[in-house]
């Protein structure tokens, strides 16, 4: 039986013009057998029906709206607003395997020394997208792999005041930027190898973006090369 008590979590939930997904999401999230105590669906300046489908969820939900500021911002607003020990991120064209916090709580309350846990991802493509799901059928991109971004995040919330929220001036890589924060940090981490975050790719995602654009990949490559050089210069001056 699980340890797990739900009023532990806030989830946070940025979207932005995204009304086409949004109602799954929320129901990936109120379907967990460890439902949120609190879900915060942050409106990135939307100007499509994402308001009508996020309000139609009455009192389960607290809605925010801002003008559009990039995810990085509407993150940063969530945690801002929330309440709980716990702090976790849906992203509004994804979904959660029902038992996904219930598992993070648990390994979390088993690790204490840990202030976060991430679990595995698998990306799925939408239909309109089946040549791409085919082309990429033997990639990495296609199997489960570690989820260093927020939609596969469980933190405790004490991390994101010792290393500070995410960087509103990164458009892409906010997430990446922020795990390797708390690496430098030395926050210790307990890792799910189990897929329970399904990330769906359809074609206006950032995520397809970074394997799409030379930019955005090199946006990434940066933030991975600054971490090497940081953790570089600290061991010379060890």
């Amino acid at each position: 039986m699980s340890q797990s008590s739900g009023t532990e979590i806030s989830c946070i939930v940025p979207v932005y013009n995204g009304e086409r997904y949004l109602a799954e999401a929320l129901d990936s999230i109120m379907r967990q057998t460890l439902r949120p105590a609190q879900v915060i669906v942050v409106d990135d300046g939307s100007t499509d029906g994402s308001a009508d489908i996020a309000r139609g969820y009455g009192d389960r939900i607290t809605y925010l709206q801002q003008p559009n500021a990039g995810p990085a911002s509407a993150r940063n607003r969530g945690i801002r607003h929330a309440t709980c020990d716990y702090i976790s991120f849906l992203d509004a064209d994804d979904l959660w395997h029902e038992d996904k916090l219930t598992r993070q709580l648990d390994a979390l309350h088993a690790n204490p020394d840990a202030g976060i846990c991430v679990t595995y991802l698998q990306n799925f493509w939408v239909e309109e997208l089946a040549h791409e799901r085919e082309r990429m059928r033997d990639h990495a991109f296609a199997k489960p792999m570690p989820g260093y971004v927020c939609q596969c995040l469980l933190a405790r919330r004490e991390v994101f005041e010792t290393v500070g929220s995410f960087d509103e001036g990164k458009r892409i890589g906010e997430d990446t930027d922020w795990y390797v924060r708390v690496a430098r940090a030395g926050v210790g981490k307990v890792v799910l190898d189990d897929a329970l975050v399904f990330r769906r790719i359809h074609g206006q995602n950032i995520s397809y973006e970074v394997y799409q654009s030379t930019k955005a990949r090199d946006d990434v490559l940066d933030l991975v090369m600054s971490s090497l050089r940081h953790k570089r210069s600290q061991q010379h001056s060890s």
